[in-house]
Order: structure tokens, then C-alpha cells, then sequence
């Protein structure tokens, strides 16, 4: 009778490590797949068309975007994004120092550039 209760609590251990490591692998994959499907077509357009629209540009910015998703959630990316988008178009009536100078901002676009710059160096 031991052998019974020690092999079905076996069995139950085994199905929850299971189901533990399936969670954990979802949580993975989901942090992977936060970016919306239209941002990464706009990034990858926006990459293809300043490396020649080819195939192998393709390839190669899909790669870049899914690298930079592996490493910054969506959030992060979208604050970055927004505040060099601002920064380039020189702010809300000329005020770019509310988007270049806070701290919070200048780290995200830092995490932003070394995601690009190891995406480059993986894809390119």
C-alpha cells in the first residue's frame, strides 16, 4: 500500500513540475510576443527600406526586432521610441528638454540603442 501512495505521489509531483515549467515557458513566450504584430511590421518596413528592401533585409530586420523584443518589453521600447520621435521633431512647441533630459527617459533610450546594437550584431 506504501508503494501505492508513493508512486501516485510521484505522478502528482511530476504533473506539477509540469505544469509549472509549461506556465514559466508561456510567461517567456508571452513577454517575447507583448510587441503588437503593427509595430514590428513598422519597424521592420522602416529597417528594409534603409537596407535596400530586399529578402535578405527582411530576414534580417525580423531578426532585429525580435531580438530587441527578447531584450526590453514592449513598454520600455514604446517609451523610448516616443521620446526619439519627440526629440527629433524638436518637442511639444520646442520643448525637447522634457523629453531629453529626464533620467527614466535617458536610460530607456540608452537600453534601447545596446538592444539595436546587439540586434545588429546577431542579425546584421
Amino acid at each position: 500500500m506504501k508503494a501505492a501512495w508513493r508512486a501516485a505521489g510521484l505522478v502528482l509531483l511530476w504533473l506539477f513540475g509540469a505544469a509549472a515549467s509549461t506556465a514559466a515557458a508561456a510567461q517567456r513566450t508571452e513577454k517575447i510576443n507583448d510587441y503588437p504584430t503593427a509595430e514590428r511590421a513598422d519597424y521592420v518596413l522602416g529597417c528594409m527600406a534603409a537596407n535596400g528592401n530586399s529578402r535578405m533585409a527582411l530576414l534580417k530586420c525580423s531578426c532585429a526586432i525580435d531580438a530587441i523584443a527578447r531584450t526590453m518589453p514592449f513598454a520600455d521600447y514604446e517609451k523610448a521610441q516616443t521620446a526619439l520621435g519627440m526629440q527629433a521633431g524638436g518637442g511639444v512647441g520646442g520643448r525637447v528638454g522634457l523629453f531629453r533630459d529626464p533620467p527614466e527617459l535617458k536610460l530607456l533610450i540608452e537600453k534601447l540603442h545596446r538592444a539595436q546594437a546587439d540586434a545588429d550584431l546577431t542579425c546584421f
